[in-house]
Parts: C-alpha cells; sequence; structure tokens
C-alpha cells in the first residue's frame, strides 16, 4: 500500500503568509477609521464616582441638559471698544438664533469694567461631535463686528482646539513612527529585505488591532479616543518591531549553525515563543490593570491596548516566521549568514570582559548614577497643567482665555456649577457668595425638566482665579465644603475646576491600586519564567530604579526643555505602566538567553553569553521602540509629548545602562545564587 505523499514544507507557511495577507487587505482600513468611533468629549472621561460627574448626569436630566459653554469675547485693546460695539454684539448674537448646534439662545452681552472687552455666553449642545468644529467656525464668523477683534474660549474652544489637535492622527503619526522605524532598522541591519519583512509584521499587527478595536467601539464595549488612539499604534508597531527583531535575530543566529533553513526556523521559534510569549502577557497584564482605575480614559487604554500587544505577538510568531523561511538566507541581503561562520560581536564582547573583570565595580558605578538622577524626583510635579501649557503651541482658545481673563473676573469662562434641591437653593447661594475665592454667585432661572431634574436648581459660581490654577482648586475644594454643610440641599460642585479637582484625586488614587498591581503581575511572571525568586525581584528592582530615575530626569527636563512646569495627573501612572511593564520585557530577553546558556556553561559564563547574544538586538529594539513613543511628539498636546519623552528616554536608559551594565554584573556577581530558591540543572 503506497502512502500519499507528504505536502511540501514550504505549503503551510505560504498559506499563513496568505492569511495574513488577506487580514492586512481587510482590515488594514480601520486603521484609519478609528477616529469615525472616536469621542474626544472630555466628559466622557470624568472619574465614574466623582462629584462632577454626578454634576454632570444631573445637568443632563435638566432642561439645559446637553450644552458646553462657548464664550464670545470681544476686545480692541489697548484702545477702548468703539460705541456701538455693544449694539453690534447684539446684533451678531440674534444672528446665532437659527444656528444649528445651539442648545439654547446666546446670553447678553456684558462690558467689562476698563471698557475694553465684551463677552457673552453662546450654549452649544454637548454631543455635536464631529459637527462641534464647524459649529464653532460658524460662531465665529457670524460674531465679526466692526472695530473689535473675536475670541473664542470656554470649554467648546478648548474641546474644538483638541478635536484639531488630534485630527489626522492616524496619517501623520503612523507614517512618522514607521518612517523612523525604517530607518532604524536600515541602519543597524544594512538589510534590504528584512526591514521591509519587520514593518509588514508589525502594520499587518496594527491592521488586525485597528478592526477588532473598531468593532468593540462600534459597539460600545470600549471607548476610543485621539489619545489612546495615538498610543495605539506607537504600542503595536513598537512592541511588533521588538518581537520581530528577537526572532530575527535568533533566525539568523541558527542559519550560521546549520544549512537548513526550517530546522534553524523550528530552533529559533522554540527558543523565541518563551520570551514573546511571556513579554506581552506581562505587558498585556499590565495594561488590563487599568481597568481598575476610576478614570474612564485609563479604562479605555487598558484593553485597546491588550488587544494591540496580543495582535502584535501574534503576527510576530505567525506570519514574520513564515516570511522568514520562506525567504531564507536571502532575508539578510547583502550579508547572508552562513552555516559555520557565527558573526562577530565586537562590542558586546568588550562589555562582557569589562563586567567578568570587575562586576562589583560596574554595578556600583551604574547603581550610583541611576540613584543621583532619582534624587530629582520630589521635584515631578504632577498636579495638572494649566490652560495655556495643554497644547504645545499657543491654540486660538488659549488666547482668548487670556484676553478674557485681562478684562473680566478670572475665572469668568469657567465658573464652578453648583445643583442643589430647589427649596434649598437661596441658602447654597448665599454659602457660595460667602465662600473666599469666590468672586460672583449667581442663580440661573428654573428649569422645565423632567423626572430627576425637575427640582433642582443650578448655581455658577464665578471664581476669582483662573479655572486651570491651584488657587481655583482650592477655592473649588472650599466651596464644597461650605455648600455640602447645607442642610437639606444635597448640593453637588461640578464644572471645569472641580473635574480637574476629582481628576487629580482619582489619579493618586489610581496609582495607591494599580501600581501594587502591576507589580505583583509582573513578580509572577518572572517567577513562573525563570522558576526563580531572587532573579526576578531583582529584574523588578532595577525596573523600578529606572522609572524613579527617568522621573527625576524629567522632573528637569520638561521645564527647562519643554517649558513645561508641570504634567498631567494621569503621567506617572501611564510612564509607570509602560516603563516597568516594556522594561521587564529587555529582561526577559536577556534573562531567558541567560538561563539557557548557564544551563550549559555556568551562571557566570551564562550571562555573559546571554548578553554577547542578546546585546546587539535588545538594544536595537530598545532604539526602536523609543523612536516609536519619540513620534507621540508630532501631536501638539503637552501630555502625549510627556509620555513621549518619559517612555523614549526610559527605555534608552534600560536596554543601555540597566539591561546592559547593571543586571548582568548583578546576576554575574551573585552566581548561582540569583536562581533561589530553585537550582540551576546543568546540561551535559
Amino acid at each position: 500500500m503506497s502512502r500519499s505523499p507528504r505536502p511540501p514544507r514550504w505549503l503551510l507557511p505560504a498559506v499563513l503568509v496568505l492569511v495574513w495577507l488577506a487580514v492586512g487587505t481587510v482590515l488594514g482600513p480601520f486603521a484609519g477609521m478609528l477616529g469615525q468611533v472616536a469621542t474626544n468629549d472630555s466628559a466622557a472621561f470624568l472619574p465614574r464616582s466623582a462629584e462632577s460627574t454626578e454634576v454632570v448626569t444631573l445637568q443632563r436630566s435638566m432642561a439645559t441638559a446637553e450644552s458646553i459653554p462657548l464664550v464670545v469675547v470681544w476686545s480692541s485693546a489697548p484702545a477702548a471698544l468703539p460705541p456701538d460695539a455693544a449694539a453690534g454684539a447684539r446684533h451678531a448674537l440674534a444672528g446665532m438664533t437659527g444656528l444649528q448646534g445651539l442648545a439654547g439662545p446666546p446670553g447678553p452681552p456684558v462690558r467689562s469694567d476698563d471698557g475694553k472687552a465684551l463677552q457673552a455666553v453662546v450654549p452649544l449642545r454637548a454631543d455635536l461631535g464631529e459637527q462641534l468644529r464647524p459649529t464653532v467656525a460658524s460662531v465665529r464668523e457670524r460674531a465679526q463686528i466692526p472695530g473689535a477683534g473675536v475670541f473664542l474660549a470656554g470649554p467648546a474652544a478648548s474641546q474644538a482646539d483638541l478635536v484639531d489637535a488630534f485630527g489626522g492622527i492616524d496619517g501623520l503619526l503612523l507614517g512618522v513612527a514607521l518612517g523612523v522605524v525604517l530607518l532604524i532598522l536600515v541602519a543597524v541591519y544594512r538589510s534590504v529585505l528584512l526591514p521591509l519583512v519587520v514593518i509588514m509584521s508589525a502594520v499587518f499587527a496594527l491592521a488586525l488591532a485597528s478592526g477588532i478595536v473598531y468593532a468593540l467601539a462600534r459597539h460600545g464595549v470600549v471607548r476610543v479616543d485621539g489619545q489612546v488612539q495615538g498610543i495605539l499604534s506607537i504600542l503595536v508597531i513598537g512592541a511588533a518591531t521588538d518581537y520581530a527583531l528577537l526572532l530575527s535575530a535568533r533566525f539568523r543566529e541558527e542559519l550560521t549553525r546549520t544549512p537548513d533553513r526550517f530546522a534553524a526556523m523550528r530552533t529559533a521559534w522554540r527558543r523565541s515563543l518563551e520570551p514573546i510569549l511571556a513579554s506581552a502577557t506581562t505587558v498585556a497584564l499590565g495594561l488590563l490593570a487599568l481597568l481598575l482605575s476610576d478614570l474612564a480614559n485609563n479604562q479605555a487604554l487598558g484593553p485597546v491596548g491588550a488587544i494591540g500587544i496580543a495582535a502584535a505577538a501574534l503576527a510576530a510568531v505567525t506570519f514574520l516566521p513564515c516570511v522568514l523561511v520562506l525567504l531564507g538566507r536571502a532575508a539578510y541581503w547583502p550579508k547572508p549568514p552562513h552555516a559555520g561562520h557565527a558573526t562577530s560581536s565586537g562590542v558586546w564582547e568588550r562589555i562582557a570582559r569589562l563586567i567578568q573583570r570587575g562586576p562589583r565595580r560596574v554595578w556600583a558605578t551604574t547603581l550610583g548614577v541611576l540613584v543621583v538622577a532619582a534624587c530629582a524626583l520630589p521635584l515631578f510635579s504632577a498636579g495638572g497643567l494649566p490652560l495655556e501649557e495643554t497644547f504645545i503651541h499657543t491654540e486660538p482658545s488659549v488666547t482668548a482665555q487670556r484676553v478674557l481673563d485681562a478684562h473680566f473676573p478670572a475665572g469668568q469662562g469657567d465658573p464652578a456649577v453648583v445643583v442643589t434641591r430647589a427649596e434649598r437653593s437661596t441658602a447654597v447661594l448665599d454659602a457660595a457668595r460667602h465662600t473666599p475665592g469666590v468672586a460672583s454667585a449667581t442663580l440661573l432661572p428654573a428649569t422645565s425638566g423632567t423626572g430627576p431634574g425637575a427640582n433642582l436648581r443650578t448655581v455658577d459660581a464665578v471664581l476669582g482665579d483662573p479655572a486651570d490654577s491651584r488657587a481655583a482648586q482650592r477655592t473649588v475644594r472650599d466651596l464644597r465644603d461650605a455648600v455640602h454643610r447645607v442642610p437639606g440641599a444635597d448640593a453637588l460642585v461640578g464644572g471645569y475646576t472641580a473635574q480637574q479637582v476629582d481628576i487629580q484625586d482619582t489619579a493618586a488614587h489610581d496609582r495607591l491600586v494599580i501600581i501594587p498591581v502591576v507589580l505583583a503581575i509582573i513578580t509572577l511572571i518572572l517567577i513562573a519564567l525563570l522558576r526563580a525568586v531572587t532573579a526576578p525581584l531583582l529584574l523588578v528592582a532595577t525596573v523600578l530604579l529606572n522609572f524613579a530615575a527617568t522621573l527625576g530626569v524629567s522632573a528637569l527636563v520638561f521645564p527647562a526643555v519643554f517649558d513645561l512646569h508641570g504634567a498631567d495627573a494621569s503621567v506617572p501612572l501611564y510612564g509607570f505602566v509602560f516603563l516597568v511593564a516594556l522594561g521587564v520585557d529587555y529582561n526577559i530577553f536577556l534573562m531567558t538567553r541567560v538561563r539557557e546558556e548557564s544551563r550549559r556553561h555556568g551562571t557566570r559564563a551564562g550571562v555573559l553569553r546571554g548578553l554577547t547574544t542578546t546585546g546587539g538586538v535588545i538594544t536595537s529594539a530598545g532604539a526602536v521602540l523609543a523612536a516609536t513613543f519619540a513620534a507621540l511628539g508630532v501631536i501638539p498636546l503637552a501630555f502625549l509629548v510627556q509620555i513621549a519623552f518619559i517612555v523614549s528616554f526610559g527605555v534608552l536608559l534600560d536596554t543601555v545602562v540597566i539591561r546592559s551594565l547593571l543586571v548582568p554584573a548583578l546576576v554575574h556577581d551573585m552566581g548561582e545564587r540569583v536562581w533561589w530558591p530553585g537550582r540551576l540543572h546543568r546540561e551535559e
């Protein structure tokens, strides 16, 4: 009986490549369509249980619900306004009555005490979405009057500028990130095909992740904004490239040991699978820990980022090995590896000899440098940024707010909003007026709301300090204390400043909850991977030190280089999750190879061999990840610029100093004790 012929070895890789080509073709367009299911409405990302969020909910049950104020300012400073400016402003406002997107009639124009400015509030619907920008533009056009400039301030104007900042994020950010990665890969590997194959792997991973996220966001399972959208692209490209470099480097190494490319890939895939999956699991679970946050944008990033990491790992262990095995040595042309010709690692061999000669001197010196950098950590302020520093460039809403503050009470454009029971509204109004820091308070007319809003009244409290200042935040805390003491009022304080207070408080609470959870996840994964306790604790301690040193350097760089005198409340948490999870990645790549080599040659020789063989690829992976996160700097938002610097600098510090010097020197000094409480069984 004759046997059926075995299928050729290239058939399965070819089929998988075709499958991924289909995935990229079908799902690729969704990377540019995420903006269609994204929301940049700041109210959608408030802390779920915060007082300011309850105010938003109550406002939506009142007749004035679904509104966001747009403050129109007319100014001719330094000269006085023309005599007919007020009449012109009233005529312009009357002309806006039929404008689509208004939540109600515009308020009357109010003249400043110095006579150089007028201001009026135009309420816009809060659910305008993509129509916000054209609506704001229409208001600007209709507000023009002779002899005075028109400026648009307030939450609606800031939100419109935010939408502009994220406009075109998909194409610009993706193009910059992929371009930088391609340049680095070509410079490092001096190959024609390999960089293109790695880029294809990253692009297909992003297509898969984007398709899944788009479907989930469209059905309301996950929430996406411009910030999450940008981080997803960077995270997938960076992670997919890192995993691809690890596998391709191991494949190249195995090709120097055997002429059979299929046998070489089997060994490379088997040896790379464990560290890639461990790395992906570490980062994905670290991101999913963000679900414990009470901030909706943090919660949004958790599952979206985890999906991106899973897609990156899947592409690295399925698409990439298939393409590489089909190309064989041609993937590394014009310098393909040949069996029996090992590649040279001169610089890493010199570093290994340096560590071998004096491991304690090496780790003591590097430890001292990191500790000195970490000493600046107390200077790092995450108390939020003023509006004028939120954008890297001076946006129209920032200029308008400066004009408004120059002529009217500082908090005029963003008053604190107090919602209270109608029968106690007079007492609440009195309490608000007597709160230090409140310039004025006004009881708004009763509304015709139904349900929970039928028995509610609203008090607008204008703050004496700019709404984005620390002084205004202290006033809001005092205001809350004052109105909470009014018996039977059930008063709640919301508005822009109150939202910032709640975000700061929630972010501080999130750090106390999420950071220990992430550390526990990472430690447990490392213990399972390395079958030891000492080594995992050592690695976690080094990445924590890297995080502290990075924040210390950032505290000095942000004001000196970027002219940013603080950071958003979520920056330390995002920086921690990315740096610690991704920092452990490189130590996973190193220590799995060290463990493999130590089973053959002993720990001290094994760590030197592991450093020599992985040094080039891990450093290249770190440079690629740093460059991809640096691409976030093309978005003119301080939050993303700060995240870009923290992750880029921290990753380079980790790969160049900690993973190359500190960890190998510590492991070499400790010897076999690093695998405690287990014992490393030597291979014969």
